[in-house]
């Protein structure tokens, strides 16, 4: 038995993929993705696992970065075929659950600080303290082109305007004070005028007056969470956030990341304990190996290699429609996600996989898979959690709903069995779940 104890979150959209291109052909699986049901009772699932927290990803606009098109997009329900609003999916979520942590991820490229602040705010008190985001600082051209001015920021500079952002909106989360809605009819007090600040805030990027139009969350703020892996990423991340979301294709590159991670926190003068590194999985599980062997072929087989790659070409920001499909993924400098590319780029150098494989992988999970039964998936958890290669995982279903059932009725029992997975939650803030302190108030 171990003190220490996973954190498990899980990786949803609110559309069509999540862990698998061809989860939503799978037989029996949800496909009412415009449905409300669809989302209760994945929410239902997961506080029923304990689960921390249920983290929708999002993207503003549909890829087409393969060869200058939408059509392996749509056709095939790859990413980004259509995906509906993750804070307004969530606000419902809110009044039907009671622990799990609800996590939106939206843009500091395209939003701004003070309604991203009040949106974010506002569902963190309407679900008592469960709000998380996701922080990510867009890059595509075919999401510039849905918003005004349409330019697109350099790397660097997008990285400069989500510091001064994060910067912002702390600030606006602080201009309450604790306790300043004092709700005294007597006096009359409704709010105490000396417990609310503007901002006054003038930057680069920003100019907010503030204060906000919403006392501060009762997490003091939300829960932020990034998944950068360039070195400018990294930064940001030991910086800012309290949880970072990675993908890897070894061990060995995870327990290099995790020590690098905690590392660079430090260095921001944080406690490294309060980083939380969540490696992301695709469990495929069944009661036996040959159950979940052959559910893994079957899924494979419904997903096709071009919505891989059109997907991998967004992710990376390059038209993967130029190079050779039957040769090996070129080295290259990517504008896009450098760790998707340095997944993928490490895969490519130990298997010498060609383009079309490294597409059908892609969409298929890629290195993220693990596939067996409960026993043995917690084996390879286990042993990444005791080696330092994590501080627990963000699940990635494959499909809905067995792709969270499934872990929900296995997984989660044998993972509590060895001590590593609590059996009830902590308290009522996501804040509690985490074991994060809250932030001072000013």
């Amino acid at each position: 038995m171990t003190t220490r104890q996973m954190k498990l979150a899980a990786f949803c959209a609110a559309g069509p993929v999540s862990g698998h291109h061809g989860g939503w052909r799978y037989p029996g699986a949800v496909r009412d993705f415009t449905q409300a049901a669809t989302y209760l009772e994945t929410a239902r699932l997961l506080e029923q696992g304990c689960f921390d927290l249920m983290f929708i990803a999002d993207i503003l606009a549909i890829p087409n970065r393969l060869d200058g098109s939408m059509d392996s997009q749509l056709r095939y329900g790859a990413l980004g075929a259509m995906r509906l609003d993750p804070l307004i999916v969530l606000a419902m979520l809110a009044g039907v659950t009671r622990n799990l942590g609800l996590a939106a991820t939206i843009s500091t490229s395209y939003a701004e600080p003070f309604q991203l602040a009040r949106q974010v705010a506002s569902l963190d008190h309407l679900s008592a303290g469960r709000a998380a985001w996701n922080i990510v600082t867009s890059f595509q051209d075919a999401e510039a082109r849905n918003f005004s001015p349409r330019d697109q920021l350099s790397h660097e500079a997008r990285y400069d305007r989500a510091d001064e952002f994060m910067d912002v909106v702390c600030k606006l989360w602080n201009s309450w004070a604790d306790g300043a809605m004092t709700l005294d009819p007597a006096a009359p007090l409704f709010a105490d005028p000396a417990s609310v600040h503007p901002i006054d805030h003038h930057g680069a990027y920003f100019d907010v007056a503030g204060p906000m139009n919403v006392p501060r969350p009762p997490q003091g703020r939300p829960i932020f969470i990034q998944a950068g892996a360039s070195e400018r990423g990294r930064d940001f991340a030991a910086k800012w956030t309290d949880i970072v979301f990675v993908t890897h294709a070894s061990l060995e590159s995870g327990i290099a990341f995790y020590k690098d991670m905690k590392r660079r926190a430090a260095s921001f003068g944080r406690d490294p304990a309060e980083l939380v590194i969540l490696p992301g999985i695709a469990p495929v599980m069944g009661e036996t190996t040959e159950i979940a062997t052959a559910r893994k072929t079957l899924l494979d087989s419904l997903a096709d290699p071009q919505a891989g790659l059109s997907t991998l070409a967004y992710h990376l920001d390059i038209d993967l429609a130029q190079f050779p499909q039957d040769e090996v993924l070129p080295a290259m400098d990517v504008p896009g996600v450098q760790g998707h590319y340095k997944e993928v780029a490490e895969l490519t150098q130990k298997q010498g996989l060609s383009l079309a494989e490294v597409g059908r992988r892609y969409g298929s999970g890629s290195g993220r898979f693990v596939v067996g039964t409960a026993d043995a998936i917690a084996d390879r958890m286990e042993e990444w959690f005791t080696k330092g290669a994590a501080d627990g995982f963000m699940i990635q279903p494959p499909y809905l709903q067995g792709g969270i059932e499934l872990p929900v009725r296995l997984l989660v029992p044998e993972l509590q069995k060895r001590g590593l997975f609590r059996s009830a939650y902590e308290g009522p803030m996501l804040r509690d779940q985490l074991g994060l302190p809250r932030p001072k108030g000013p």
